[in-house]
């Protein structure tokens, strides 16, 4: 899938996709009706004008710091702001993690802490596929980043690994190596 191309729109302002459509990234895409970006508190506004300067139409607050907006072309994007001290790190990951279309993706630590905050079954379901096919050196930074800023979530993450391995791997290769 093809989603608007926003660099222009933003140029100089750190953002990230989020959501299903970085998912792509880390398991096989799945369907999903929208573009989910996250930037800066400190730079909602600016984005904001910059996307109805461009033709981008502002549909309304989803929920606080979440704006819903129809790109020119008819796509949904919708745009999250991240006010956690970890966002400016995550963003600046993010600017050299790209995806095919050329969109700067979330790493995988922080888009698994996303998904698990948001906690509908689908961000879960999303968390498990992601992990069950990660490989060790990027379970282990996901491990790190869990532990230092949501350690109250790592019996949930070690739980949500091993469901992941076994839904993805063959029963050899996985945490616990039963069936």
């Amino acid at each position: 899938m093809s989603w608007p191309a926003l660099e222009e729109v933003l140029r100089g302002i750190p953002w990230a996709v989020v959501g299903a459509v970085a998912t792509r990234h880390y398991m096989p895409e799945r369907m999903t009706v929208d573009l989910d970006i996250v930037v800066r508190v400190e730079d909602a506004a600016e984005v904001r004008s910059r996307l109805a300067a461009a033709g981008y139409r502002h549909l309304g607050e989803v929920s606080r710091g979440r704006s819903c907006w129809a790109a020119p072309t008819g796509e949904e994007v919708d745009v999250l702001e991240g006010g956690e001290r970890w966002w400016s790190e995550a963003l600046a990951q993010a600017a050299d993690n790209r995806d095919p279309q050329g969109l700067p993706i979330l790493p995988l630590p922080y888009l698994v802490l996303t998904k698990l905050r948001a906690g509908r079954v689908q961000d879960v379901a999303d968390v498990t596929r992601m992990l069950g096919l990660a490989d060790g050196a990027a379970l282990a930074e996901v491990r790190s980043f869990i532990d230092r800023e949501a350690p109250e979530d790592l019996d949930d993450l070690e739980s949500l690994i091993e469901l992941g391995q076994l839904e993805t791997k063959p029963p050899s290769q996985n945490a616990s190596g039963s069936v």
